[in-house]
């Protein structure tokens, strides 16, 4: 039978007092060097952005249990996904300033990662996307250059892995914690399921699984898009759809948000009245039977106003695995974007809890609610 306890207060702050209260968190920008998976560039040097965020006296004292590595959904890079700089609002920062050396890397085709050279050509984008671009970036609709999703889950998995051998190189660690988020959740959950000897603990904010997830890679989509893009006024639509409580938004953060956006972009921010790009991604892999024979502590949260991976989908995800050591929050007051909003210190509490202990308000398994 499923138990189910309500918090009604924040969880308690576990910072790491070994650390000097006047000491600044370092940040520090790391290039990985490998040769791209993604099929328009396989085989080619490719390089993946990697931010770091650490108190110096903690790269000092790095271990494998403080040690992490953050990969983002299917928009934004990670750099704007999880180091906002708007008031508290980066969750690098949060977990840097309680003792852990915290990593962040793009995938091929993000952010300040390498690009693909179809992304540049708004050809590949759909025809519905072409549009707002007609005449300043093409003419007329035109037809594409590459045959549907540009990068795929292998080639993300194999960014995964150079990240992580680069992290343990660097800092001599044996394993890393991975925190992910929407499609990181195939990502960095799916490149764990093959390598749990390399990960300790798993935190999946809005994880997209999806029972359904075919096994080996689909069939290319006819017409399907290359890349797509994003503009400001679709940004916004997209989270006003999500909103279910007074003072969810703040305003400022949301504008800190696409600030950083446009700057992870400068190409995009070009185009039109600016956009972020982002590749379409071919996805599989991730099934049901994996996901039952993972052994990896999983913390996972879902947002309850959450429009884009249906919260009962994460209950799913929490159903099929399995670990016996799996907490799945169902956050109030939140949506897709739960990290960016008013909520967003109890997300930053409960996974650091996960991270130093294990537990969530002192479970280690079962279902939880905050933020109500």
């Amino acid at each position: 039978m499923r138990r189910i306890i309500t918090l009604l207060a924040a969880l308690p702050f576990l910072a790491a007092s070994a650390f000097a209260a006047d000491e600044q968190v370092a940040v520090s920008e790391h290039k990985v060097a490998l040769l791209s998976a993604v099929p328009a560039i396989a085989g080619r040097p490719v390089e993946l952005y990697l931010r770091e965020r650490a108190l110096p006296s903690a790269i000092k004292r790095t271990s494998s249990d403080r040690t992490v590595l953050f990969v983002h959904g299917a928009g934004t890079p990670a750099e704007v996904s999880f180091d906002v700089p708007y008031q508290d609002y980066s969750w690098m920062d949060y977990l840097a300033k309680a003792g852990f050396d915290v990593f962040s890397v793009d995938m091929t085709g993000y952010g300040r990662s390498t690009r693909p050279p179809q992304m540049d050509n708004p050809c590949n984008l759909s025809k519905e996307q072409q549009d707002q671009f007609i005449p300043a970036l093409v003419p007329a609709h035109c037809e594409q250059t590459w045959p549907g999703a540009l990068t795929t889950i292998a080639s993300d998995w194999n960014d995964i892995s150079a990240t992580v051998a680069y992290i343990k190189k660097l800092r001599r660690v044996s394993r890393v914690h991975l925190i992910a988020w929407s499609l990181g959740g195939p990502r960095a959950g799916g490149w764990a399921a093959q390598h749990s000897g390399d990960v300790g603990r798993l935190v999946l904010l809005a994880p997209a699984y999806n029972r359904n997830t075919p096994a080996t890679r689909p069939p290319p989509q006819p017409g399907q898009a290359v890349f797509n893009t994003q503009s400001r006024a679709e940004f916004d639509a997209n989270w006003a759809r999500q909103t279910g409580c007074a003072d969810q938004v703040d305003k400022e953060a949301a504008n800190a948000v696409w600030r950083e956006m446009l700057a992870s972009d400068p190409v995009g921010a070009t185009w039109g009245p600016g956009v972020r790009r982002a590749p379409v991604t071919a996805n599989w892999g991730w099934t049901t039977d994996v996901v039952k024979k993972m052994s990896t502590p999983v913390l996972m949260v879902a947002g309850v106003h959450d429009k884009q991976v249906d919260p009962q989908r994460v209950r799913d995800f929490y159903e099929d695995l399995g670990s016996s050591r799996k907490v799945f929050i169902d956050l109030g007051c939140s949506s897709h974007n739960a990290m960016w909003e008013k909520n967003h210190p109890l997300l930053f509490k409960a996974s650091l809890e996960w991270l130093q202990r294990g537990t969530v308000n002192g479970e280690r398994s079962g279902m939880l609610k905050i933020g109500y």
